[in-house]
């Protein structure tokens, strides 16, 4: 009685996610093996374009990037504000979270100020006399990163900070009491036991940035397109359905091979974790 009473309580919630999610990208993804040149013909033409399998390289590269970046800020953040005290912490982190509160194309829009020719960052380095002329810092990859870790760091804290108050503070203790250096403190207790908030922020960050559209087309243009411009481009400009399903599925196959490989590193470091 228990086993159907658990079904009946999932079953509708079941049904959602696979009616609205699962059978949406199955299908779209079917439709990239129905091509008269052969089930694969699409994947192959996508692999032997030169300019395609550019913009895949650079989108992961840019993903990762973002992801390795975002981990250590958010990381050293979250540390810093769980060992607050209670009205500090909750100030800190309304503050970390507050650009959430903005959309993503406004805050992505802020960066072209920001890093414009006549922005900010340019003005202040010729009133210092360390640059003569502005610098072209838009549409370049490190622009793109730069937005893309601002974009996706709140939601790494938010992660981080809850998984690290919960690391009890006797345990630290322990450890500092049994000899341990700080920095062995930090690789053989905390790291180890943060390693859920890590992976789960990780996840987070790199599906984010690899299936980002609107940062990319802002900040980053036709010269740094990514997998989500180029995804656009082939269903809203040139109507390429069958490319643009293409290129979903291998965004969905590269994501779950990420989160795959994420996992078992979380299991290596540890087991306990996931």
């Amino acid at each position: 009685m228990k086993r159907f009473a658990k079904w009946g309580l999932t079953m509708p919630a079941t049904i959602a996610v696979v009616v609205a999610l699962v059978i949406p990208v199955l299908l779209t993804i079917a439709t990239t093996f129905g091509e008269p040149k052969g089930a694969f013909s699409t994947y192959t033409a996508f692999f032997n374009s030169g300019f395609r399998t550019n913009i895949l390289y650079r989108t992961l590269r840019i993903a990762l990037i973002t992801t390795a970046i975002s981990l250590v800020i958010g990381f050293l953040t979250a540390y810093v504000i769980a060992r607050m005290p209670g009205r500090l912490k909750s100030v800190a982190i309304i503050a970390a979270v507050f650009p959430l509160l903005t959309g993503v194309v406004v805050r992505s829009f802020a960066w072209l100020i920001i890093l414009g020719k006549n922005g900010i960052v340019n003005d202040t380095l010729m009133s210092l006399g360390i640059i003569s002329e502005p610098l072209s810092m838009l549409y370049t990859e490190g622009s793109v990163i730069v937005a893309m870790v601002y974009l996706f760091v709140p939601l790494m804290i938010l992660t981080l900070t809850g998984v690290l108050e919960g690391i009890p503070r006797e345990v630290v203790e322990a450890s500092t009491s049994l000899g341990a250096t700080p920095i062995a403190t930090f690789f053989q207790v905390i790291l180890p036991l943060a390693v859920p908030g890590l992976i789960v922020g990780a996840v987070l960050v790199f599906t984010g940035s690899f299936t980002s559209y609107a940062t990319p087309q802002l900040l980053g243009g036709e010269q740094m397109m990514m997998m989500g411009t180029l995804l656009y481009q082939r269903a809203m400009v040139t109507f390429d359905w069958v490319g643009a399903s293409t290129i979903a599925a291998i965004m969905v196959v590269i994501t779950i091979a990420v989160v795959t490989i994420m996992s078992r590193m979380a299991r290596r470091l540890n087991p306990m974790a996931v």
